[in-house]
């Protein structure tokens, strides 16, 4: 019997399981350094919870205590409806949906919840020292039931405070946004003329205590301190089967960095993790991105443990072969491209364990460091995820997603035909050498686009991919098989922007996540300024058209060389009147349209994954000897197990 990819699905979400292809080949130390570093992978969890809300450790506390009351009936909807809501919470690290930001209304009744605890032994509830059950009901309630507090996580409205009107927990104490970027700026001034700046506010909270602004660094001797004892206790572990010595150094470094908190010491640990080249095992573990910030500053605790998948690698080494190339020709003006590229690695990998923000939602592709003046100055590592998309790929066969939404039969041909291979080309693209193409002007600040900078670089990194995926430069590489493939990622993509990704978006909302964001704005700037992409109606219902592919791809040529200068030039108010224009917005009657279409196709719209259990086997001695994977542990038993085994910050 084959492996089975689906799994459970509830709310609007569905469960999909990932298998580790060829890790049967890796060696016992191998496997057990992977082993070591999924372990430190999971301690990060309640990090992320904490960060996406002040409430959230506290809230899943309660909830997985009433969950798991065998004096609670189970059999009641009020029930039912608390247990989707929390299976929710465990899926978005928090009450806050992990996509579009806003807060969950639970189906169940406060009073429900209230008799609920009140029926539970108060030493196993999330009481604070000298709290009463009601006082902390008093407390917790409101951010649960009522709509007006704490409503999203992460707002970009314009004109509006982005900080005191976002709930997520890396500020704290009343911070304006006023006085964070003020914190800031003062802080970069003082290294304006260095070479090797650090990224200002990547690992702390700032708080405000008596009138006075101060940071509060995430580290083994400051916030989260517990959690990260326990990461780095594994990574420890992990050094003493590290494959060779550029990894153990990697590994040292990052644990100087976990103790101290010292930035300049990530930025040592960003340079020497970019230098292992000969590794098969590698790994992210820290404060990466900075989406979950609105100021996009703080890096949100996420973990990855990867190998490499060799057969794949080909295909991206092809790519990271030939970046010069690429950023040569680039249609960008010759100011802001690199004179010389240096660095750029890409592989394919196999995921081994996701954690933090890659879980239970994970990327298809990263590209790091993040730091622009590493990528300058060192280079790249970017990664796609050949077991994830393998996963998603095998979700989506046969769902009838693209029979309803695409325009005819012979464009659904051309994607049947193409399309798998141009989806994994245009991430590779993106990630290999999108996020690493360009330059900024000298003394130009990375941060000078502020909240609109996330939405810039994931546009920069999607329009470089667009443009070159139809170049003959790929044919001729053996990347595309031939000239028309390049036609299924423009159709997909322009369909995805103006249309089908609104089944993300409740209705009334607008375009808050900066993917979504990215990809709205190159439709709908190509769209409005151009008759090459419409939109076209058939039977009452509407379809993307695409009458010039060539003429499509000299418009994203056009808005690439625009991007890269906004981007380059640090003009934030080209970027904010471009992302406001183009990327917000809704048209509610093809929103609504659309929702109806996919409803009837009883599809759910997000997917995530549940982690394999690695299970050491021991010899006589006490050594581990093999480590075993277990794919049928359930959504429910993994989450509970790991509030339970790696729940160090409540």
């Amino acid at each position: 019997m084959g492996f089975n990819y689906q799994d459970e699905r509830f709310a609007d979400l569905q469960l999909l399981r990932y298998r580790l292809n060829g890790f049967e080949r890796l060696s016992v130390q191998q496997k057990v350094l992977v082993y070591y570093l999924s372990q430190a992978t999971l301690y990060g969890r309640d990090i992320t919870f904490d960060q996406f809300g002040k409430y959230n450790l506290r809230i899943r506390k309660l909830l997985e205590v009433v969950y798991c009351d065998l004096t609670i009936p189970h059999d009641t909807d009020e029930f039912r409806a608390l247990e989707i809501y929390l299976k929710r919470v465990w899926f978005s690290s928090g009450i806050y949906h992990h996509y579009g930001c806003e807060k969950f209304r639970p189906g169940f009744s406060a009073s429900y919840l209230h008799d609920a605890i009140q029926r539970i032994d108060a030493r196993k509830l999330p009481l604070k020292e000298g709290e009463s059950i009601d006082e902390m009901c008093e407390e917790l309630f409101p951010v649960i039931f009522d709509e007006t507090v704490l409503p999203k996580r992460v707002n970009k409205t314009d004109g509006e405070d982005l900080i005191l009107t976002s709930a997520c927990h890396f500020y704290d104490g009343g911070v304006t946004q006023q006085e964070a970027e003020t914190f800031y700026e003062r802080m970069k001034l003082k290294q304006a003329d260095s070479k090797t700046p650090s990224s200002y506010g990547l690992n702390s909270t700032l708080v405000k205590e008596n009138g006075e602004i101060k940071e509060l660094v995430w580290s083994a001797n400051g916030r989260y301190a517990n959690a990260i004892r326990h990461i780095v206790y594994w990574l420890e572990k992990a050094l003493s089967v590290a494959e060779n010595e550029q990894q153990r150094k990697v590994i040292s470094i990052l644990i100087s960095y976990y103790k101290t908190g010292d930035l300049q010491t990530f930025n040592e640990y960003c340079i020497e993790w970019l230098k292992d080249h000969d590794s098969t095992i590698d790994f992210i573990n820290g404060f990466i991105e900075v989406y979950g910030d609105p100021l996009g500053l703080k890096g949100s605790w996420e973990g990855l443990v990867e190998y490499i998948d060799e057969e794949a690698t080909h295909r991206t080494r092809t790519i990271s072969n030939n970046a010069q190339w690429f950023e040569d020709h680039s249609p960008v003006d010759a100011r802001f491209r690199k004179p010389v590229v240096k660095g750029v690695s890409a592989n394919v990998i196999c995921a081994a364990m996701l954690g933090g923000d890659e879980y239970p939602s994970t990327a298809i592709g990263i590209n790091l460091p993040n730091a622009d003046w590493i990528r300058a100055e060192y280079g790249s590592k970017s990664i796609t995820i050949s077991n994830i998309t393998d996963a998603y790929n095998k979700a989506a066969h046969g769902n009838g997603f693209k029979e309803e939404f695409v325009i005819d039969a012979d464009m659904l041909s051309l994607i049947d035909k193409y399309g798998d291979v141009c989806d994994d080309l245009h991430t590779d693209l993106h990630e290999c050498l999108g996020h690493g193409s360009g330059q900024l002007l000298p003394g130009v600040d990375p941060d000078a686009l502020k909240a609109y900078g996330n939405t810039i670089e994931e546009a920069r990194a999607d329009l470089f991919g667009l443009y070159y995926i139809a170049d003959k430069k790929l044919v001729e590489l053996g990347l595309t098989p031939d000239e028309e493939a390049y036609k299924s990622q423009y159709y997909t993509y322009m369909m995805n922007g103006l249309m089908t990704q609104l089944i993300r978006i409740t209705p009334g909302n607008q375009i808050e996540e900066a993917h979504m964001r990215n990809r709205a704005l190159i439709a709908h700037w190509c769209y409005e300024n151009s008759d090459v992409v419409r939109l076209k109606k058939r039977n009452g219902k509407t379809y993307v058209e695409i009458v010039d592919f060539e003429e499509l791809r000299r418009l994203f040529a056009r808005l690439l060389a625009e991007i890269q200068r906004i981007k380059s030039e640090g003009d934030f108010e080209a970027a904010r009147q471009l992302v406001e224009h183009y990327a917000v917005k809704v048209d509610p009657e093809l929103h609504q349209e659309v929702l109806e279409r996919y409803k009837k196709l009883g599809l759910a719209p997000y997917k995530g994954f549940i982690n394999p259990q690695m299970l050491p086997v021991y010899d006589e001695s006490g050594n581990i000897c093999d480590i075993q994977l277990d794919y049928g542990e359930s959504y429910t038993h993994q989450m509970l197990r790991y509030s339970t085994e790696y729940g160090t910050l409540i």
